[in-house]
């Protein structure tokens, strides 16, 4: 069974995406699921306090309400990261996110700029990089691994966006004479 708009697992990104790029292609329903599952340790914490109060007062229920805060805001934008990763391994229905990158990328080499972004790491570092967060998101629920190297090595043929630029800069040429 496959999701409208579904690009199969060999077809989309199958590596890591930068960190920034994780979390500006959220969706806003990711958002919204990542808010509630943010809410729920504090929510959860007050009302076992009020159901069964622990009677230690005013100074023992603040702490760890901020506690049970952080660790909701941390669960919370696990979630949104998890469900934003699935979209590019293409787990989930991820079209959006397929065209959204295929426009980033074209823009970019009409622009002359490098595709993945400018690194002053050797090349020999950013392949380590490449290498050590590579399926990553697998297994962030135990160790929280995430890519915030530039690097040029995610195993995407590149090739089609710049024969996609090629075709939109011939476009242009042709209709503007």
């Amino acid at each position: 069974m496959t999701y409208p708009g579904f690009i199969p697992f060999d077809q989309a990104h199958p590596v890591p995406r930068h960190l920034k790029r994780v979390f500006g292609y959220a969706r806003p329903s990711d958002w919204a699921v990542a808010g509630g599952m943010a809410s729920a340790a504090p929510i959860s914490f007050w009302v076992m306090e009020r159901a069964s109060p622990s009677h230690v007062g005013r100074g023992g229920f603040a702490p760890v309400m901020r506690l049970a805060t952080a660790v909701g805001l941390l669960g919370g934008l696990h979630v949104l990261y998890q469900r934003s990763c699935q979209r590019f391994y293409g787990f989930t229905e991820n079209s959006r996110e397929v065209e959204r990158d295929t426009r980033e990328m074209v823009d970019k080499v009409k622009k002359g700029e490098p595709l993945y972004g400018k690194s002053q790491m050797s090349s020999y570092l950013q392949g380590m990089a490449a290498r050590n967060s590579r399926y990553s998101e697998l297994f962030i629920h135990v160790i929280p691994w995430i890519n915030v190297v530039n690097h040029d090595q995610h195993g995407v043929d590149t090739a089609k966006y710049y024969q996609q630029a090629e075709r939109e800069l011939e476009a242009e040429r042709t209709g503007s004479s």
